[in-house]
């Protein structure tokens, strides 16, 4: 598949000036050069009702709290009781935070209908495996828990995120569904690592080149999953889980030149051959990351709106 004119100027303009890529980088330089580009190419911020940060008591005492970020969509009166998208942000379980993530999150809430709550779960390497995933899990089982303290709905959420917030969404949706949780009525997966080890042909097609190298995987696995054994484990690779039977309904943003491209796809088709609803919106010539990149693309904005979309559509929201 050809880039897209605006992704190859992009990547030009990366390669040009010889910028460093994750696997060069030390972890602080990584999480300060992805800050760096959220906040120059990301769009306007949108307006919103509110905007609250709320501390979630970690799993463990000794874990402290987890933050989090409400926003309130811009139409909603200060009473109303809203449905809640739990978002969880990209960046390989390594770099990424809530400040990256603050207009996506307000664009999901306004289109959306919802509150949105931002996750700032641990990141690796100082809290590897599976410590993502455990404060996933927390923050939605106290914030739904809790919901009459935040104005939220607890019968009405979606589990949200993009890359690496991706897969702790569906493995969120997982363990969910295994311990006879409440389940959500949509999976927002906006391009997840579903499979580690894959060796699907996107891997090798778009392996260097498309902004998300080979080498740049490795350095975000190698930190996120410093015991190889854990590579294999389902809540890192969730199309390595038991069954894929009774989970919700599931809406995938994929971008095209993408070296995750087969492995979503291939989640997708596992979710829809256990009788799944899932619907897949693919953008053609866009490369992993595209969708906080709306001041570059334009496919960004439709693909917000997509999503915003079915948020509304799956919580209900008039």
């Amino acid at each position: 598949m050809a880039l897209d004119p605006k992704a190859q100027a992009m990547l030009d303009m990366v390669y040009r000036v010889g910028a460093p890529r994750f696997h060069e980088l030390d972890v602080h330089q990584a999480r300060r050069s992805f800050e760096k580009l959220q906040f120059a190419l990301r769009p306007d911020l949108p307006a919103v009702a509110s905007v609250t940060d709320v501390p979630i008591p970690g799993v463990h005492a000794r874990d402290g709290v987890i933050m989090a970020r409400l926003y309130r969509p811009l139409d909603a009166a200060p009473d109303a009781i809203l449905p809640v998208t739990f978002y969880f942000h990209g960046g390989g379980w390594c770099v990424g935070d809530i400040p990256s993530y603050d207009a996506l999150c307000r664009e999901l809430a306004n289109l959306g209908g919802c509150a949105v709550l931002s996750v700032d779960y641990r990141l690796a390497p100082e809290h590897p495996f599976p410590g993502a995933v455990e404060d996933a899990q927390q923050a939605v089982a106290w914030t739904l828990a809790n919901a009459a303290l935040l104005g939220i709905d607890p019968a009405r959420f979606a589990l949200a995120g993009d890359s690496a917030g991706g897969t702790l969404s569906a493995v969120t949706a997982l363990q969910m569904r295994n311990d006879g949780a409440p389940q959500a009525a949509l999976q927002l997966l906006i391009y997840p690592c579903t499979d580690i080890l894959s060796q699907r042909p996107s891997r090798r097609t778009y392996a260097n080149g498309y902004f998300l190298d080979t080498e740049s995987l490795a350095w975000f696995f190698e930190k996120y999953l410093p015991n190889q054994a854990d590579w294999s484990d389902w809540r890192a690779s969730p199309l390595l889980a038991a069954r894929f039977d009774g989970l919700p309904p599931a809406t995938f943003i994929v971008a095209g030149c993408d070296p995750l491209t087969d492995d979503c796809k291939a989640y997708a088709e596992t979710l829809g051959s256990a009788g799944v609803p899932v619907t897949v919106h693919e953008f053609d010539g866009m490369v992993h990351g595209f969708i906080t990149l709306g001041k570059m693309f334009p496919q960004a904005v439709t693909a917000v709106e997509k999503a915003g979309s079915a948020l509304r559509a799956a919580l209900a929201v008039r």
